[in-house]
């Protein structure tokens, strides 16, 4: 009899960590693959990835803003090459690093949205 009670708990530890398993492994995808797609809902960056950008207009505008301090081919003096940019960051992020200003010394930089989508159109090119 207590063995058969023992088997009964067993298996209601099992079930438990199962059940616990299953939430954490939902928990886990949902902040995977959700969360990234709920951080788009800005309507600023909406608004941009909804536009086709130019790069000839999008190389005036850095080369009017950004290229003083950010080289795309080698190293540069103040901020970080942007060569490959767009490999190593989503659009999301570029729009958000560029209009943020979060990171000292970098200017906050607030281009109209076809602007950006133009910038960005260009970085694709680097």
């Amino acid at each position: 009899m207590d063995n058969q009670l023992a088997i009964t708990e067993i298996e209601v530890l099992i079930k438990r960590a199962t059940l616990v398993s299953l939430v954490l492994i939902v928990f886990i995808l949902g902040w995977i693959f959700v969360l990234p797609k709920l951080q788009v809902s800005d309507p600023y960056v909406d608004s941009v990835l909804a536009l086709k950008g130019d790069p000839i207009r999008g190389q005036d505008i850095f080369l009017y803003n950004c290229a003083g301090c950010h080289a795309w081919q080698a190293s540069s003096q103040v901020g970080p090459s942007l060569q490959d940019v767009s490999q190593r960051k989503s659009e999301v992020k570029i729009i958000q690093q560029v209009i943020g200003g979060n990171t000292p010394p970098m200017p906050k930089f607030q281009p109209n949205v076809q602007e950006m989508a133009d910038l960005l159109s260009y970085l694709e090119t680097l």
